[in-house]
């Protein structure tokens, strides 16, 4: 109860702020009618949509819609809100100068607003507002090929030049539109490489939100040397409440099975050796290891008869395993591929120049790749799309990796 009531009293304070900018600059009033009217039915849909969320059924259409319109009306809003918050500050220090230090009493205490502020605040909030209705309706399909390559000393000389290409957080019970997706895999298709690795999260929670889709991903095409696959956080179905543990653990079962039906081979903490020339690299798998997250991952396990000397390519579907196991191993894990971030689907990226996103706030290793000590982790900003039913300036990924002998050239 306490929740809700925190709640209403933010989005009463964001909204009264965000009515200050508009009535600085509009003065007819069946327009302010109209736009107090239009705010408080979208608040009344938004808390009745929330309230009618089914702990067992999890995500759908109407949430991800919901959290969509939640942040199209309430981000560029909040942004109004510290404006003309921040000007009201200004507005009382000034007020007081005015009246203590200038003796200056032939005002009121608290000046009136400035109109130039307001048109600044609408101006930088339209900003967040056309991005994400962008990010909804073309971002979240404006899918990206990122190419990398990575050199490694130690790489077996029949390795050199390996193309691999990585998928990650597919997501599929938020599609909703088979084209796009159909493009994406041709796309993964084009690229031609030796190998495909997909690191995690096939579904939101159901094994059934991948039925109208495998016939879309059984056409990735299989390589010579395979295509294999983990199981990545959201594919446990941890997130709903379940009636019964059995229908949980059949749904985890289907799961599974969906990388068999795809014609990945699911490496559930193992490994397997794939061979060229007599030369051979192994291609490790583990189950979900987060530090904030599910913990099943088992690197021990999964890497039992390696050695040192042997290059592996580890799938671990959260980087955070990279980050606290897996970069001081001393079985010197080569490469990681990740995903899991998502980017957060929001941020600003220019290639090679500049990426920011709130989530490297929460992840050190968070899109693209990071080296420490001659051992690479690769985060792939991933497939689908989950929550927020769309991208703002984080595209879908798809990644191709070059394996070179050799050391770095920068």
């Amino acid at each position: 109860m306490f929740r809700w009531i925190f709640l209403i009293v933010i989005i009463v304070f964001i909204e009264i702020y965000a009515f200050q900018a508009f009535r600085t600059l509009i003065k007819t009033r069946w327009i302010l009618t109209a736009y107090g009217l239009l705010s408080f039915a979208f608040i009344v849909y938004i808390m009745y949509s929330f309230s009618q969320f089914d702990r067992t059924v999890g995500q759908n259409k109407q949430s991800l819609f919901t959290f969509g319109l939640l942040l199209i009306v309430y981000v560029p809003k909040l942004l109004l809100m510290i404006f003309m918050f921040g000007e009201d500050l200004f507005r009382l220090v000034r007020g007081i100068t005015n009246y203590f230090v200038e003796y200056d009493n032939s005002s009121s205490f608290i000046p009136n607003r400035r109109r130039f502020v307001s048109q600044i605040a609408l101006a930088v909030a339209a900003i967040p507002f056309a991005s994400l209705i962008y990010g909804i309706f073309e971002g979240k399909y404006n899918f990206k090929v990122l190419k990398n390559q990575i050199y490694f000393p130690d790489l077996p000389d029949a390795f050199d030049g390996f193309k691999i290409t990585q998928i990650s957080d597919i997501h599929s019970g938020s599609f909703d539109n088979p084209e796009k997706i159909q493009y994406a895999i041709d796309l993964i298709n084009q690229q031609e490489s030796d190998l495909i690795l997909f690191t995690g999260d096939i579904v939101n929670t159901h094994a059934t939100e991948m039925h109208p889709w495998i016939d879309t991903f059984k056409k990735i095409k299989t390589t010579k040397f395979g295509k294999f696959s983990v199981l990545g956080n959201h594919d446990y179905g941890e997130y709903i409440s379940w009636p019964t543990k059995k229908l949980k653990d059949e749904n985890f079962e289907a799961i599974k099975d969906l990388h068999n039906q795809i014609d990945f081979k699911l490496l559930l903490n193992e490994h397997t050796f794939i061979e060229k020339d007599n030369q051979r690299i192994a291609i490790v798998g583990v189950e979900n290891w987060g530090k904030n997250f599910k913990q099943a991952g088992d690197l021990l396990k999964a890497s039992n008869g390696l050695s040192n000397q042997d290059f592996k390519i580890l799938m671990s579907h959260d980087p955070s395993h990279w980050e606290y196991q897996v970069k001081e191993d001393e079985k010197h894990f080569q490469l990681t591929l990740s995903g899991h971030t998502h980017g957060m689907q929001f941020g600003i990226e220019i290639p090679g120049f500049f990426k920011w996103s709130p989530v490297q706030y929460v992840y050190k290793q968070w899109a693209g790749l990071y080296e420490n000590r001659g051992r690479y982790v690769y985060v792939n900003r991933g497939f689908g799309f989950h929550a927020y039913p769309g991208r703002v300036g984080i595209w879908p990924e798809i990644t191709v990796i070059e394996l070179k002998k050799g050391t770095s050239v920068v």
